[in-house]
């Protein structure tokens, strides 16, 4: 019986996190749950490739856009189950089997967040989205998404979009997403750089504006700039 799992992991120069990402999925290969791992790439002009080489994922490479690389992964993948995971983003230790108990009672599912940071900024930030993903049924990427293909494909998959591909799909679910009792520990570096409270601000902003219905090229560009 070949494993359930494929893993897609869309990059952008992330020799830096890549390895370390595939390290803490290494328990999910000796339990037999991850069939394949797919590193589906926006162009990197780093050392990603070779760490992708070294660690023996599937590479598949095309434009910049993570909706757009998720969903290149996702249709070459041949597992029954998709695992949809940030490089900077690792699994704690011990998840294989809740998610092992999760494959048998839902069609999809998601991680608690935690940041890869101590001090009270990142407590509150990851509360905020782990109460976020609770009430409103809305966690975002880097809390991962493991899918099932059949419900996957029913709801049409990833849009090709560089923003909120992630709110898009777990909107189309409505209420067939539950949490997996894991950590998905995420890289702080963002925040740190930007600043807690001022990049917290950017993300609700921009949220709110596409949720008001204002397209993603324009969030996009839009968030790069600030």
């Amino acid at each position: 019986m070949r494993a359930p799992i494929s893993v897609v992991i869309p990059v952008l120069n992330g020799q830096d996190a890549l390895a370390g990402c595939a390290g803490a999925l290494m328990e999910g290969v000796e339990a037999g749950l991850i069939r394949e791992l797919i590193v589906s790439d926006g162009g990197s002009s780093d050392d990603t490739a070779r760490i992708a080489d070294q660690i023996g994922a599937v590479w598949i490479t095309g434009a910049p856009s993570r909706g757009g690389q998720l969903q290149r992964g996702c249709a070459a993948a041949k597992g029954d189950w998709l695992l949809c995971l940030h490089v900077d983003t690792q699994l704690e230790a011990g998840w294989s089997e809740r998610v092992s108990e999760h494959l048998t009672r839902a069609d999809a599912g998601y991680f608690k967040l935690s940041f890869a940071s101590r001090g009270l900024p990142a407590k509150l930030v990851a509360g905020w989205a782990n109460l976020r993903s609770r009430w409103f049924g809305l966690p975002y990427g880097d809390q991962g998404l493991l899918i099932s293909r059949a419900l996957y494909e029913v709801i049409g998959g990833y849009e090709d979009i560089p923003l909120f591909e992630d709110v898009a799909i777990v909107r189309t679910l409505k209420g067939r997403i539950a949490p997996i009792d894991v950590m998905a520990v995420t890289s702080a570096q963002k925040y740190e750089r930007s600043g807690w409270l001022r990049r917290g601000s950017r993300n609700l902003w921009t949220l709110a504006r596409y949720f008001a219905g204002v397209p993603t090229d324009q969030l996009a560009a839009d968030y790069s700039k600030s």
